[in-house]
């Protein structure tokens, strides 16, 4: 099944952000449909800051706000959410499988404090909220780092797709839903990564 409508224009607005195409950005807000920007839209404005930095999101916003904003959020999206080790660690197994401790110690070995950051903060605070499926916020990653050329973390992420529930079809659609917003080398490099790990699945 393909990513249906709706998810491939979460996937252009996060790439929009990602790369900073501020009038797809605007494009895409003035033709949502009836009933969007919705919440969905909102968790993938939050989200792209793992991708793209606050300054980049704040830019986003900006822009967005100019042409409508995303709306006002409900009460359960602005509850303080602290650091959640614990979803954030569950959620980060899921997606890592066997190779989530190796990874985490990777991590720890970059710096303590970074892997305490991506646990509490990426995984548990953004990567675990609701708003979107898990399978969903892994398509949107997987996009964002395409976009950006972050091979060995597409990889990373598109084989966590994977394991959440996405398909290959899926994942492919996601590239063609984007494929004239980036640089054409980057879009042959991520449909390798894809080629690569979905031989046999």
């Amino acid at each position: 099944m393909t990513t249906k409508t709706k998810d491939r224009s979460l996937v252009r607005f996060s790439v929009a952000i990602v790369l900073g195409l501020w009038e797809e950005l605007r494009a895409l807000r003035q033709d949502a449909p009836p009933g969007e920007p919705d919440r969905r839209w909102r968790e993938a404005l939050l989200q792209a800051h793992l991708f793209a930095g606050f300054p980049r999101v704040v830019e986003a916003s900006e822009v967005l706000a100019q042409v409508g904003g995303l709306g006002e959020p409900e009460a359960d999206e602005v509850r303080p959410a602290g650091d959640r080790f614990a979803e954030g660690r569950a959620l980060f197994d899921r997606i890592y499988a066997e190779s989530a401790n190796e990874v985490m110690a990777s991590l720890e070995s970059y710096h303590p404090v970074l892997a305490r950051w991506i646990e509490g903060h990426a995984y548990g605070r953004v990567l675990a909220r609701g708003g979107l499926a898990p399978k969903t916020r892994e398509i949107l990653a997987v996009a964002c780092l395409a976009a950006q050329g972050q091979e060995r973390q597409l990889a990373s992420h598109m084989r966590g797709a994977l394991r959440l529930g996405a398909t290959e079809e899926e994942i492919r659609d996601a590239f063609a839903s984007v494929a004239d917003l980036l640089d054409a080398d980057k879009l042959q490099r991520a449909e390798r990564v894809v080629d690569k790990f979905t031989r046999g699945v």
